[in-house]
């Protein structure tokens, strides 16, 4: 399984060897985050070189397929495990599926350059050197790739190669390298496109000037929106930030690299990251929508798990020949978004053999029946279609409807084709189901229809639903039919029962539909499962409302956002919620108009919070937030408009079951509403009791710096008390930020016992320049060093809490990290610029 921080391991190193007792230090390169891209002309794109290899013949013509250590490993990255996965691939049938780069990430090399100023490998991780990899590589069939980075230094402080590009391309090239990931730390960009075109290309020159053939990788995140420019350039671009192992950053990449499809092709690539698959933070429904839209989207196929340790299940996964026939279709065109509503998508791609794949895909969290017209796609007009669903074999027809039911957070391929004689193949029916919310006793009502999409109707159609055991369902409409016809439906509503003490939690309803086909009536069953969230009502004390989920949750643009704003349609994408420069760090980010509920099961007696119009977005017209006890108004703000002081409502909830928070506006145009700080009461405790979670404050400061210092002086920065902002009390600190970053923090004159929190936190607000963020932490008498490694950006002129769990840090082999001995604590910043902080706090 990945861990989390990742990127402790890459700096750990250096610091755990130079860090002694009396806490000398030493820098730690950070990761240094996407600057936001000048605007300026767009430069023509250069000549197509890049995809050529030698002879003329096309490299990368489909998307590459390979195993790259980063997201499992990070800089653990040795010859063993090189040598062990190229094993793997042969012997696993990776190889035979078309997986043929084995690539080495950052780490690889020595600190420093070698006396004739060349990349030197690693001599413990490579006693072989690079060369001696490649070989053994290059002896199993498969190809090597290397890592290398488009400034002075890699995102993990090795030597990068701006302005020795000729040298480390040759190098590499002598080495037997046959693919470059090429990064964007510590690159001195000014920020302009104009520059990344300039770097980008220096190293696409200098492969060339080798003659050897190597798939270039560019890797600057998306940056200076590569896609348009760097076709000619390299074989693939990076398109998103990093990915990560959660449903929340799988969901964003898809959605920002799904419309890109035009510029994809034969030898030019969109890249959204290398594959999570098995690091086991996912479910295998995320992970097989993760390979499918992949595929679906023409993407590389970089496996970043351990092969050592994979599962049955990931490996059937990573090695399925019908899903990777798509992405490495010959025909080289990445899927087309056919339709994006409401968190269903449908992808359209064309193949080579005339068939087209497409993808029915629910980002949703609860099933949904996701429908396509055929001719809404690129598929010819016919009189039936032929669907095989790519992973499960099972093929259907359908007369003009392309439908499935399809899980939360999943995807259905389809392999579609006109079919001439559909009566011989069995109908397509989907099995779609909708669930109320379920509470305890009170039951819920689920709603199930069944949707004949083939040729012909289907008959004697019966349709049953079983409930976990203890629960009951009871029909209340037909749930027969005697014929369905073609896209006719028979819709079904049930009453659940659910016993008194079921605990909060998913339960599953599995619903099914049996039924006849064709002319020999032939016996068909169609199944599908629909989770039944039960909810139960908050735990008695005073809670911030942003740390309870909602029942359910619209938005006008965009996912409600927790404990910052609303920025736009993307999850994540908001600052600090600000009202009348007023900063919050507790709140619920939305836009108007929005609406969300929460159970409360007449056990919670009052909410009080502040409304207001968020300062990100000036906003026509004005903005109603409104607090609904039940059916009834229990607060509400009157009209509130873009620059007005935000307001405190204060809602009685005494006996109510639905709490709704509800914002209109008599304007077009979205408006940024926040719920800032709400603070929710249940249960009979006191009024001045604490609001749970419970936040310390380690460091506001009130008074001055509070001694706090720089780790590395050589590296350069400064600190110094400022009010231009605060999240509590009236200042904060102002730090001068060096390019290249510094900790910023202080040892502790006595250890601080911090037992029973789980996070620490900061708040930062950036100038012109983003920053990154990082927290680290020194434990126990030997002052042992212990990192995170998240390294969280924030953008250029915003804001965000930095967060960094007990759980993700990690200590030098041999220390246990002890909450009860902290010894000192830093913040990471490389803006460059002024960053201002404050807040610095354990929960």
């Amino acid at each position: 399984m990945r861990k989390p921080g990742w990127h402790a391991r890459a700096v750990a190193a250096l610091i755990w060897s130079s860090l002694v007792a009396s806490a000398t230090f030493v820098p730690v390169p950070a990761y240094a985050a996407p600057p936001e891209p000048a605007a300026g002309p767009a430069l023509p794109t250069p000549t197509d070189t890049a995809s050529r290899g030698p002879g003329g013949r096309t490299l990368a013509a489909t998307p590459p397929m390979g195993f790259n250590n980063w997201n499992a490993f990070g800089c653990d990255v040795n010859e063993a495990l090189i040598k062990e996965t190229a094993d793997i691939f042969v012997s696993s049938g990776l190889k035979d599926a078309g997986y043929r780069y084995v690539n080495i990430d950052d780490c690889w090399s020595m600190r420093e350059r070698g006396a004739d100023g060349r990349l030197v490998p690693d001599p413990v991780k490579f006693p072989n050197g690079i060369k001696g990899v490649a070989d053994y590589v290059h002896s199993k069939g498969l190809k090597l790739g290397i890592y290398g980075d488009a400034g002075t230094k890699t995102c993990a402080g090795y030597p990068g190669s701006l302005g020795v590009e000729d040298l480390d391309a040759q190098t590499w090239a002598d080495w037997g390298v046959d693919y470059l990931k090429y990064d964007n730390c510590h690159n001195q960009s000014d920020g302009s496109r104009e520059d990344y075109v300039r770097r980008y290309t220096a190293m696409r020159d200098a492969i060339d000037k080798t003659g050897r053939p190597i798939v270039y990788s560019i890797c600057e995140w998306g940056t200076s929106q590569p896609w348009l420019w760097a076709e000619g350039v390299g074989h693939l671009w990076r398109t998103t930030g990093d990915i990560s192992d959660n449903w929340s950053s799988l969901r964003s990449i898809i959605r920002q690299n799904a419309p890109l499809a035009q510029y994809a092709g034969r030898g030019h690539w969109n890249d959204p990251d290398m594959l999570e698959i098995g690091n086991g933070e996912m479910t295998d429904t995320e992970y097989h929508t993760h390979m499918s839209m992949w595929a679906m989207m023409a993407a590389p196929l970089i496996i970043g798990t351990d092969l050592r340790a994979a599962s049955p299940e990931t490996m059937a996964i990573l090695g399925d020949q019908d899903i990777i026939a798509i992405d490495q279709d010959p025909l080289g065109v990445q899927g087309s978004v056919v339709s994006d509503t409401g968190g269903l998508m449908v992808l359209d791609k064309p193949l080579a053999n005339g068939d087209r794949a497409i993808a029915l895909y629910n980002s949703t969290d609860s099933p949904a029946t996701v429908t396509v017209a055929a001719s809404a796609t690129g598929l010819k007009p016919a009189r039936a279609y032929r669907l095989k669903n790519v992973w499960t074999g099972d093929t259907l027809q359908v007369r003009s409807t392309i439908s499935a039911g399809v899980p939360a957070h999943g995807t259905v391929v389809y392999r579609v084709r006109p079919v001439d004689d559909p009566r011989t193949v069995p109908p397509a029916v989907a099995v779609g189901a909708s669930l109320g919310t379920v509470v305890p006793a009170g039951g819920g009502t689920l709603t199930t229809a069944v949707t004949n999409r083939g040729v012909d109707a289907i008959r004697d159609l019966s349709v049953s639903a079983q409930a976990p055991a203890g629960w009951t369902v009871t029909p209340t409409t037909p749930r027969h039919r005697a014929r369905l016809a073609t896209d006719a439906t028979l819709r079904t509503t049930w009453t659940i029962g659910v016993p008194e003490d079921t605990g909060a939690g998913s339960y599953p309803i599995n619903v099914t539909a049996a039924y006849t086909w064709g002319p020999n009536h032939r016996h068909a069953t169609t199944a599908g499962q629909i989770i039944a969230v039960v909810v139960t009502a908050p735990a008695d004390g005073r809670r911030h409302l942003s740390t309870i989920p909602p029942v359910t949750s619209s938005n006008a643009i965009g996912p409600v956002e927790t404990d910052q704003s609303n920025g736009g349609p993307l999850e994540n994408d908001g600052a600090l919620i600000t009202i009348g420069e007023k900063v919050y760090t507790r709140g619920l980010g939305t836009t108007a108009a929005g609406e969300i509920s929460y159970y409360v099961g007449g056990r919670c007696s009052r909410l009080v919070t502040d409304v207001g119009v968020d300062d990100e977005a000036v906003a026509s017209g004005a903005t109603t937030f409104t607090v609904y006890a039940d059916d009834a108004v229990a607060a509400t703000s009157g009209p509130m408009t873009s620059g007005e002081a935000a307001k405190s409502l204060t809602a009685d909830l005494t006996g109510t079951a639905w709490l709704r928070l509800v914002t209109t506006s008599d304007s077009t145009t979205a408006a940024h509403t926040d719920w800032a700080a709400p603070v929710l009461t249940c249960g009979g405790v006191p009024a001045d009791s604490p609001v749970l979670p419970v936040s310390q404050t380690l460091f506001s400061f009130e008074s001055g710096t509070d001694d706090f210092t720089i780790a590395n002086p050589g590296d350069g920065g400064t600190v110094a008390q400022s009010p231009l902002f605060h999240t509590d009390g009236a200042n904060g600190l102002k730090v001068s930020t060096p390019t290249s970053g510094n900790w910023f923090g202080r040892p502790l004159a006595e250890p601080l016992d911090l037992s029973g929190k789980t996070m620490l936190k900061y708040d930062v607000k950036t100038g012109d320049i983003g920053t990154v963020g990082e927290i680290a932490i020194q434990v126990g008498d030997g002052m042992s060093w212990c990192q995170g490694g998240l390294w969280a950006w924030t953008n250029p002129n915003s804001s965000r809490t930095i967060t960094e769990r007990f759980s993700q840090i990690e200590c030098p082999a041999g220390v246990t990290l002890d909450p009860s001995r902290i010894r000192a604590i830093w913040v990471f910043l490389n803006s460059g610029g002024e960053v201002h902080i404050d807040n610095l706090r354990a929960e």
